[in-house]
This record gives structure tokens, C-alpha cells and sequence, in this order.
């Protein structure tokens, strides 16, 4: 008989693992003696605090106990008996209103927005830490010529040698936003009604200049799900290999905008949506994880959102906001070529 066939297969919650049981030891099987908890999206054991949205994390959190290896399995808790002789009751329910408050005022939808603070998985930070490096590394791979022009949005720097690299870029990381009249930058909320005034307004974040284009202003699509609990709505964004510190996601009580930076593609998938109901941004939270993105809303007031968000006022306004969206983009880069005029 081989030495795998004599293997036993050790059933403590969270070992899983094939073990010799002439070989073993006190401290060999790394289990959880508790049970799983599964509690408002939250993932868990009820014998520690670890806890997460993730079903693949919740699947490799690591025991918190120490033990032998058993081939017994556990005693699973006893259903509760069902009385089938009462399956043809009629049982009555009364709805009840969904909202028993007063429904809260609506802000405007241009109320300033607070940007979220992630929570970043490790296993994101080591999944795209070569491909960090390589990009940094191919940045330079063309040579950079006299007098080149700074790709960042609103930046007027020019390449004047090697010092230019130590010049701190001041530039717009986010998207126009064109809305009832106004123009402004996603990632700030300096509004102005003036289209060159908008196209002079000086950056509000420093970083470091490009001066090779990566086409960053390249779009990708992300599927995007959404669902509800009675405090919470959670909106899923799929994604892999994008980068946290370069991307945001920012908040008011019924606007939500997100920019991701994906870097193999060089380019970023953006949402700015008006949401149906209204959110608490102070209890709301953002999860950055390997396969997507998860923005946890808090519910202001009780009740069940039929949709996540409200469609524009008019298809003729959507349309004409997508038709500016476009120009920008083009006029950016006519803007930052012709800087030195």
C-alpha cells in the first residue's frame, strides 16, 4: 500500500490538509475551533476577529488554534423540526410602509464631495508590485526631447533636462465634469461657468510630471453590481491590477464618483452617478481587493432603494455632457501643446 493511500484527511475547520496519523503531533494542525459567521456582507469565525467581504479571503484566513489532526468530523448543530402537518396554513401579512421616517431633503447634487480612505488588501499591493516596477521602468524608454510638454492635466511645465525631474508637477488626476452649466475637475471644487477659465485653473495635486504619453486618458469598461441590506448598500466594481494610490473614489450624500487606474492598459474606468437615495458619508467605507473594487454606502433614512441610481434629467443633456467630455479631452492636450503661446 503507498504512503498516500494510508493519508487521512484531517476535518478541523480550516486545516483541510492530508495527515499521517502515525506521524501526528501536538501543534501540526493550525484550525479554527469555532464556527463560520456570515453577518451583514461581513465574512468570518466566531472564534476570532478576523474578518472580510472577500469569499476567497474568508476561505484562507489562518487558523487560530493549534492542535492534532482529526479524522472525526465535527457535529454539525440540530435543524429544527418542521411540523408539516401546518403547510397548508394560511399565514396573513401586512406590509408596512418601507419608510417610517421623514424622508430627509435631497443637497444639491454639486455638494462637495469627501474622498474615501481605502482599505487596501495586501494581496492587491503583491499582485501588482512587478507590474508598478516595470511600468516605472518603461516610462523612460523613449527618449524624452527639449522643450516636451508635461501629459498632466492642466500642467504647463515643459522638459528642460534632467533638473525637470525634480520639479513638483502640480496637475488634475481626475476627469472633467460639465453640469448644469458649471465645469470643473472630478478630483476638486474649483467650479466656474467660463470654459478658459476652466482650462487655466491650476492643479490641486502635486506628483511627478510624464512627459511620454501613456494614453492614461484611454477609457475600459468594469462590470458593476450592486446590493442591498437594510443599513447598507454595496456597490461591487470588477477589477484586477489597478493601482490604489492612483485612483479615488469620493462621496456626498447622493453623488458618487469613481476613477480606478489600471496599470498593464495604462488607462481608467470612471462612474459619476446621482443615487437614488441618500447615504451617510462619514459611515460609509471603501474595500480595494484583488478581483474588484467595494464601496460599502451607509443608508441615511430606513427604507429600500428600487434602483442605485437616477438617469440624467434628459437624454439631450447626457448627450451633449458625453459630446463635451470628448472635446476636453482633446482640447487638453491642444491646450498643454500650445502652453507656451
Amino acid at each position: 500500500m503507498s504512503q498516500e493511500a494510508t493519508l487521512l484527511h484531517c476535518y478541523n475547520r480550516g486545516c483541510g490538509k492530508k495527515f499521517d496519523p502515525n506521524d501526528n503531533k501536538e501543534g501540526d494542525c493550525i484550525y479554527h475551533p469555532g464556527h463560520p459567521v456570515f453577518h451583514d456582507a461581513y465574512k468570518g469565525w466566531s472564534c476570532c476577529n478576523k474578518k472580510c467581504t472577500d469569499f476567497t479571503e474568508f476561505l484562507n484566513i489562518k487558523g487560530c488554534a493549534k492542535s492534532c489532526h482529526s479524522n472525526i468530523k465535527p457535529i454539525e448543530p440540530e435543524k429544527p423540526i418542521i411540523d408539516k402537518s401546518k403547510s397548508n396554513e394560511i399565514i396573513e401579512v401586512i406590509a408596512q410602509p418601507l419608510i417610517n421616517e421623514p424622508i430627509l431633503e435631497r443637497p444639491p447634487f454639486d455638494t462637495p464631495q469627501m474622498t474615501l480612505t481605502p482599505n487596501v488588501s495586501p494581496n492587491l499591493l503583491e499582485q501588482i508590485k512587478g507590474l508598478i516596477s516595470n511600468v516605472s521602468k518603461s516610462t523612460f524608454d523613449t527618449k524624452i526631447q527639449i522643450g516636451q510638454s508635461c501629459k498632466n492635466n492642466s500642467c504647463k511645465a515643459t522638459y528642460n533636462g534632467p533638473a525637470s525631474e525634480n520639479e513638483i508637477c502640480n496637475h488634475h488626476p481626475g476627469t472633467p465634469i460639465f453640469h448644469e452649466g458649471m465645469k470643473y475637475w472630478s478630483c476638486c471644487q474649483k467650479k466656474t461657468t467660463d470654459f478658459s477659465t476652466f482650462l487655466e485653473q491650476p492643479g490641486c495635486t502635486q506628483g511627478k510630471h510624464i512627459w511620454i504619453s501613456k494614453n492614461t486618458d484611454k477609457k475600459v469598461k468594469c462590470r458593476m453590481d450592486w446590493h442591498q441590506t437594510g443599513s447598507f448598500v454595496v456597490v461591487s466594481i470588477y477589477a484586477k491590477k489597478y493601482q490604489p494610490d492612483q485612483s479615488f473614489i469620493k462621496l456626498n450624500p447622493i453623488r458618487l464618483s469613481v476613477d480606478l487606474f489600471f496599470i498593464e492598459e495604462n488607462s481608467r474606468y470612471n462612474l459619476d452617478i446621482e443615487l437614488r437615495g441618500i447615504v451617510d458619508v462619514t459611515q460609509s467605507s471603501v474595500n480595494m481587493l484583488p478581483t474588484k473594487v467595494e464601496i460599502k454606502l451607509k443608508k441615511a433614512e430606513s427604507g429600500s432603494w428600487a434602483k442605485l441610481d437616477f438617469p440624467r434629467k434628459n437624454e439631450e443633456e447626457t448627450e451633449e455632457n458625453n459630446q463635451n467630455n470628448e472635446n476636453i479631452s482633446n482640447i487638453e492636450i491642444d491646450a498643454v501643446d500650445l502652453s507656451d503661446l
